[in-house]
């Protein structure tokens, strides 16, 4: 009889062995929708959104979200994985009173004695770890366990959950890595507690040229490293540029974070391009304009009220300003994004047919972004547009 088995990975929004897959989902459990832009903490929010869309773009990819667990989880588990790529499990189950802080990513996988098993990412982004971690962990485990069996209500045996804490806050991890130190009790009573251990992945004590031996993976861990070290953020600019010259299909995903996470200004950006695709630096830089105005302008809004420097009437001129910006965002990305997948793909596989372009034009931004990752390994466009 083949039993069942989760593991569970902590964090916001590929691997050795591991092809592609198609998601799979709990039928009964939909997946929460990223916040929209708010009027409250702009800029804090940004940066949120910045690091989760990064995040789950790279987990949602099969072979990177591979690599990483098989790097980054016990010995011992990635030992009983077998060589079938993990599914990601069409779920969240992240409060959405902590979806400015965490988001998750399910996976399901197989072991080498045919067992199936569930890997739950939750990512942690708060610059501060949070000691209560393993609480969150219980309810979401529990969470999954409670949808699992809507869906296997003759079951004999639960699957297994394994959590996986993904924290790339400023602060190091300083907590115990298990449930059981959370609770207040007797040590007579101890063995009779519920207790679970989960990985935790501390991004910063990771040295650079140890953040992943996949160019892909490797190159997305050190932009995600250095976002939260402003200090030394230009002084990895070197290193960003030859992690991007090995894998050159990650420029644009990783660009577009830079905008949001990086102080760099126009001229490091364009000097990043010009180094890595030069022939990119103008259409890519175009594409980009409109996200560093609004950049710019965040940043104004924020530092003016920090010194008073702003009068109402004035804030309000500019927050309305932004909020133009804001809702003009998404049809002005759209329409660029779209563009440049057009672009590429004609590269590939032209001509494309009209029904290709009719569908690229009518996607959101997320869908592109994805479609636009798979560019670069598929070998026809089924490759790239697959559900």
């Amino acid at each position: 009889m083949t039993t069942r088995a989760l593991f569970i990975v902590k964090g916001r929004r590929k691997g050795a062995g591991l092809s592609l897959c198609y998601p799979c989902r709990f039928e009964n459990h939909k997946v929460k929708n990223l916040p929209p832009y708010t009027n409250r903490k702009f800029t804090l929010t940004k940066m949120h959104q910045s690091h989760d869309r990064f995040l789950k773009e790279l987990l949602s990819h099969p072979q990177r979200a591979g690599a990483l667990l098989r790097e980054r989880l016990p010995e011992g588990i990635v030992k009983s994985l077998s060589e079938k790529p993990p599914e990601l499990v069409d779920a969240s189950f992240v409060d959405e009173e902590l979806d400015e802080h965490l988001s998750d990513r399910l996976f399901k996988v197989e072991t080498i004695d045919s067992r199936t098993a569930f890997l739950y990412v939750l990512i942690e982004h708060k610059s501060r770890p949070d000691r209560k971690i393993g609480l969150q962990l219980l309810r979401y485990m529990a969470e999954i366990l409670k949808q699992w069996e809507k869906e296997n209500p003759k079951w004999k045996y639960l699957p297994a959950i394994v959590p996986f804490v993904f924290h790339h806050g400023i602060s190091k991890w300083r907590f115990p890595n298990e449930f059981l130190p959370l609770v207040n009790a007797e040590k007579a009573w101890k063995p009779y507690l519920l207790n679970f251990r989960f990985p935790v992945l501390d991004l910063g004590k990771i040295p650079d040229k140890q953040l992943s031996k996949d160019r892909h993976l490797y190159v997305r861990l050190l932009a995600m490293k250095y976002a939260t070290r402003v200090g030394r953020q230009m002084t990895v600019r070197q290193l960003l540029i030859e992690a991007l010259r090995a894998a050159p299909g990650e420029l644009r995903p990783i660009l577009y974070y830079l905008v949001n996470a990086y102080n760099y200004d126009e001229q490091i950006l364009r000097g990043i391009i010009r180094e890595v695709r030069p022939e990119e630096e103008e259409p890519m830089m175009s594409q980009f304009a409109q996200e560093i105005k609004k950049k710019a302008l965040l940043e104004g809004i924020q530092q003016g009220r920090q010194e008073g420097h702003l009068e109402g009437h004035l804030e309000g001129h500019l927050e309305g300003h932004l909020k133009g910006l804001l809702e003009g965002e998404a049809k002005g990305e759209t329409k660029g994004e779209a563009k440049l997948l057009m672009r590429q793909l004609s590269r590939r596989f032209q001509p494309l047919p009209n029904e290709v372009t009719d569908r690229i034009q009518k996607a959101d931004p997320n869908t592109i972004e994805i479609w636009a990752d798979r560019v670069l390994d598929a070998k026809s466009l089924d490759e790239v547009f697959w559900e």
